[in-house]
């Protein structure tokens, strides 16, 4: 049942099996733990002795045969706290050697909502303003929840703002959507009749162009096009504040 999050720790496929065998039936011999987890007994001898290594079992000695049972699962945080410093520890020069391999000029293709999660890291990273052309609250389809509320909140930890001219057809469909926006938004609309499927989204040095999207949702097979090239990001920021001065403002209640 959880072997996958077991093998996620570092456990292998036999480990994981012997590890939730001994869970569910606790004091066990070799034999008794190969048959339940469905491994070969040989196997089964070297998985147990890499499962005390790691502490997650132990050997309980006696005259007949040796048994073994499973130390508290709480000893797999443990496993997940250890992995999680290892990988902060590289992570300063991971990180060092990914900035260091940008070229000037570059662009590559995301897709599907994992893209999309590359495309908030992306933001993050860069730290500056977002700037959006067709906007559709893409980013609020719920299937990316959890991790657009992470984005949001780091982008708002470092003052991100979110300048964004979004389709009219979007303040049809959702007026609230605007007042329920979860970063530092300000907005303007484009004209009816030019709302298409596609946007365009600007933010450092990067250009990125959406394609195959719909008011509110990311479909599964969106396709996102980066490009790294400052001179590029320039150049769209200006058409930006040119149509930004051409859209209309939304009206205060009351004005």
């Amino acid at each position: 049942m959880y072997q996958e999050i077991f093998e996620g720790l570092g456990l292998s496929p036999n480990e994981a099996k012997m590890y939730e065998s001994l869970v569910e039936r606790g004091e066990s011999t070799i034999s008794e733990i190969a048959v339940a987890a469905k491994i070969h007994r040989r196997n089964a001898y070297d998985a147990i002795e890499r499962l005390i290594e790691k502490g997650l079992c132990f050997q309980i000695f006696s005259h007949t045969e040796n048994r073994y049972n499973a130390v508290d699962p709480d000893k797999l945080l443990e496993l997940f706290a250890e992995r999680e410093q290892k990988l902060k520890e590289v992570l300063p020069d991971l990180k060092r050697k990914f900035s260091e391999r940008f070229a000037p000029q570059e662009a590559y293709i995301y897709r599907g909502h994992e893209g999309q999660k590359n495309i908030f890291r992306d933001v993050i990273r860069v730290g500056q303003d977002s700037f959006f052309i067709g906007a559709k609250g893409g980013w609020y389809d719920p299937r990316i929840d959890a991790s657009r509320k992470a984005f949001f909140k780091e982008a708002n930890r470092k003052n991100i703002k979110f300048i964004q001219l979004f389709d009219f057809d979007l303040k049809q469909a959702r007026p609230k959507f605007f007042s329920e926006f979860e970063g530092k938004l300000q907005y303007r609309f484009l004209p009816p009749g030019y709302s298409t499927t596609s946007a365009i989204h600007i933010f450092g040095d990067y250009v990125v162009t959406y394609t195959g999207l719909s008011i509110m949702k990311l479909p599964d097979d969106v396709v996102y096009f980066v490009i790294h090239s400052k001179n590029l990001a320039e150049s769209y920021r200006t058409w930006f504040w040119y149509m930004w001065g051409q859209s209309k403002a939304e009206k205060k209640k009351g004005t």
